[in-house]
C-alpha cells in the first residue's frame, strides 16, 4: 500500500523524517532544525509584527465601570490597548473604547519608541477610532485579508498589548461566527468572530491574523469570567468603517464626488463605484454607478480603504490619474478633486447639531437602481457620536427616506421637517431608513434647545 501513496506526500513524508534524524543527532545541521520550527504561526508573526502598536494613556472611569466595580466615585487609571497601522503614513485603526477619554494617546512602536498620537475620527456605534503618528519614514502597513471566507476551527492568531505585555503572541482557533455580543448597557456588537486563542485586557485593538499572516479581524471584547471565549469584528467590516472615518470628504477637505463599497470575489476584493454626485467631480469625467476603480495614481485600489488612502493630503485642483474597468473594457480617467462642497451650510449645521446626521442628496437615477419603492432619500455621510443619530445606530452608507410622515427626498423636505410645529411636538420623531435591502425604522428623540 505504501507504494500507492501519492508521490508529493511520499515525499512531504521523507522531508519529515531526515529533518526528524538531524534534530535528534547531536551533529545534525542546526540550520535545517531551525527551519523546521519556523512554523506558518512563526513566520505570520513576524510579518506582523512591526504593523501592531501599543497604546497607552490615563483615562477617567466611573465606579459603574465594571473595571472599578468595587469603588466609589470616579478615578484616573492606566489605560492600555493595541492598534493596527493601515497607512504607511502612521494611520492607525483601534477601538474608540482604547482611546477614548484618552488626553495624552501614547504609541509604543515595535522598536520600542513611544510618541503621542492624535485623534483622528471615531464612530461610538461600531467602537472604531482612527489615530495618527508623526513618522519620518514610511511604516509597514499590515497586511489585509477578508472575513468573507473564514471557517469554524480554522487556525487564527491574536497579537496585543495583553496585560501591558507587549507583542503577546496567542493561537486558537476560530469557534463559531457572526456572534452578537452585548458587552453593556452601552455596548452591544452585532456580528463578531468567536475565538478561543487567547484574547485579555490590552488586546483591544490588535490584529487577529489568519494563517497566511493576513489580518481577519480586530481584537475587540473577552467574555468576563470564562475562558477561551474572545471576540473579534470582521476585517471587512473594520476596513469599511476606517475608510468612512478618513474619508476626505467626511473630513471636508477635498470633494471627490463618488461614493462606493468593497465587494468581495472569490479571488480577489475589488471597488465598486455604488452612485456618483450629480455636478460633482467624478461625474464631470464621465465615473458611473458599477464601475470598478483600479487604481488612483499610484495606488493600487483593492477596497474602500485604498481608495480614501489615496486621497489623503490631497488639495483641491490637484488632478489623479483613474484606472476604471467598465464592464470587461479598462478605461483611463483624469480626476480633478473640488474644493470641499458647502451646499446649504445653514441646513448642514441644523441637522448635524439636531440628529447628528450629515446627509447629500442621491440622484435618481442612482436611487433607483437601489429600490422602486421609495421616491427618493439622503445618504448618511456621517454620524456625531453621542447624538440622536447614534443612539439609534444609524450607520454610515444608510439612506433616510421619511421621518414622521414626511419623505426626505431633498434636503429642503427636511428643512421642512425641523421647522415644523408638528416635528417638536412629535418627540420622540419616527424614521425610517434604508439599509441594503431593508428598510429599518426607530424613535429618535430630539431636543429642540
Amino acid at each position: 500500500m505504501r507504494d500507492q501513496q501519492p508521490i508529493a506526500w511520499r515525499r512531504t513524508l521523507a522531508s519529515v523524517l531526515v529533518a526528524g534524524l538531524l534534530v535528534t543527532n547531536i551533529g545534525g545541521t542546526p540550520a535545517i532544525a531551525a527551519s523546521m520550527r519556523r512554523t506558518p504561526i512563526v513566520q505570520a508573526a513576524e510579518q506582523a509584527r512591526s504593523s501592531v502598536v501599543n497604546i497607552h494613556g490615563r483615562k477617567t472611569v466611573s465606579s459603574a465601570s465594571e473595571e472599578l466595580a468595587a469603588t466609589d466615585g470616579a478615578r484616573q487609571v492606566n489605560g492600555m490597548g493595541t492598534g493596527v497601522i493601515i497607512d504607511d503614513r502612521g494611520y492607525i485603526v483601534t477601538n474608540y473604547h482604547v482611546v477614548e477619554g484618552v488626553s495624552n494617546i501614547q504609541v509604543t512602536t515595535d522598536k520600542g519608541k513611544t510618541v503621542i498620537a492624535r485623534l483622528i475620527s471615531n464612530d461610538a456605534v461600531t467602537d472604531l477610532a482612527i489615530i495618527k503618528i508623526d513618522v519620518n519614514e514610511p511604516m509597514n502597513a499590515i497586511r489585509i485579508g477578508t472575513s468573507s471566507d473564514l471557517m469554524t476551527g480554522e487556525t487564527v492568531i491574536a497579537i496585543g498589548n495583553a496585560y501591558g505585555y507587549e507583542h503577546t503572541v496567542t493561537t486558537g482557533i476560530i469557534s463559531a461566527l457572526h456572534r452578537p455580543v452585548q458587552v453593556n448597557d452601552e455596548q452591544k456588537y452585532s456580528d463578531l468572530i468567536q475565538t478561543d486563542a487567547s484574547i485579555n485586557p490590552g488586546n483591544s485593538g490588535g490584529p487577529l491574523l489568519n494563517i497566511d499572516g493576513e489580518m481577519v479581524g480586530l481584537n475587540v471584547a473577552v467574555r468576563v469570567g470564562a475562558q477561551g471565549i474572545g471576540f473579534a469584528v470582521p476585517v471587512d467590516q473594520v476596513m469599511e468603517v476606517a475608510a468612512r472615518l478618513i474619508d476626505t470628504e467626511v473630513q471636508r477637505t477635498v470633494s471627490h464626488g463618488l461614493t462606493g463599497k468593497s465587494v468581495v470575489k472569490s479571488d480577489h476584493t475589488e471597488f465598486v463605484v455604488t452612485s456618483v454626485s450629480e455636478g460633482g467631480a467624478a461625474a464631470s469625467i464621465g465615473l458611473e454607478a458599477g464601475d470598478v476603480v483600479v487604481s488612483v495614481g499610484s495606488t493600487q485600489v483593492r477596497r474602500t480603504l485604498d481608495f480614501e488612502r489615496a486621497l489623503l493630503g490631497r488639495r483641491p485642483g490637484e488632478e489623479l490619474e483613474l484606472e476604471v474597468r467598465r464592464a470587461s473594457d479598462p478605461l483611463q480617467m483624469r480626476l480633478v478633486l473640488a474644493p470641499p462642497r458647502t451646499d446649504q451650510p445653514a441646513l448642514t449645521d441644523r441637522t448635524w447639531q439636531l440628529l447628528g446626521l450629515k446627509l447629500a442628496p442621491i440622484s435618481d437615477k442612482t436611487f433607483r437602481r437601489l429600490t422602486s419603492q421609495y421616491r427618493g432619500g439622503l445618504r448618511v455621510l456621517a454620524v456625531r457620536p453621542d447624538s440622536p443619530a447614534a443612539f439609534q445606530g444609524i450607520r454610515y452608507g444608510d439612506i433616510l427616506v421619511g421621518m414622521h410622515k414626511w419623505e426626505t427626498i431633498s434636503l429642503d423636505n427636511v428643512s421642512y421637517i425641523l421647522d415644523s410645529d408638528e416635528f417638536r411636538q412629535s418627540q420622540p420623531i419616527k424614521f425610517y431608513i434604508l439599509r441594503g435591502n431593508e428598510t429599518l425604522y426607530g424613535h429618535m428623540q430630539v431636543s429642540m434647545q
